[in-house]
C-alpha cells in the first residue's frame, strides 16, 4: 500500500466522527429551537415559511382586542406621566421656586414659622 493512502486512511475515522457530530448537533438545534417556540407560544412554520397552524380563532382574536386595548390605555397613561414629570421639573427648576424653597429653609433654622 502507497504510505500517502496509509496516511489518509488514518483520518477517515476522525472525518465520519467529525460529520456524525456536526449532523447531530444540527439536529439537536433544530428540536431545541422546535421546543423553545411551542414552550414561548410562538407559531410553528414549515419549510417554506408557511403558518402549519393557520385558522385564527375567536379566542385569539377577542385576545388580541383585549391587549389591543390594554396597549391604547397604558400608551394614554404613559402619556400623562410624561406631562405631569414635566410639569414638576419645570416647578423644580423655576427660579421663584428655589428661592421661595431657601426663604423657607432660612425660617425653619431661625425658628420662625
Amino acid at each position: 500500500m502507497d504510505p500517502t493512502v496509509a496516511v489518509i486512511l488514518d483520518f477517515v475515522p476522525w472525518i465520519v466522527g467529525g460529520a456524525v457530530v456536526i449532523s447531530l448537533a444540527g439536529v439537536w438545534a433544530s428540536v431545541h429551537n422546535t421546543k423553545q417556540k411551542i414552550k414561548n407560544g410562538y407559531p410553528l412554520e414549515g419549510m417554506w415559511g408557511q403558518s402549519l397552524k393557520p385558522e385564527i380563532s375567536s379566542e385569539g382574536m377577542e385576545r388580541v382586542r383585549l391587549l389591543t386595548q390594554e396597549n391604547a390605555a397604558l400608551r394614554a397613561e404613559l402619556s400623562s406621566m410624561k406631562e405631569r414629570l414635566a410639569n414638576v421639573e419645570r416647578i423644580v427648576t423655576d427660579s421663584g421656586y428655589q428661592l421661595s424653597h431657601q426663604i423657607d429653609s432660612l425660617r425653619d433654622k431661625d425658628g420662625v414659622n
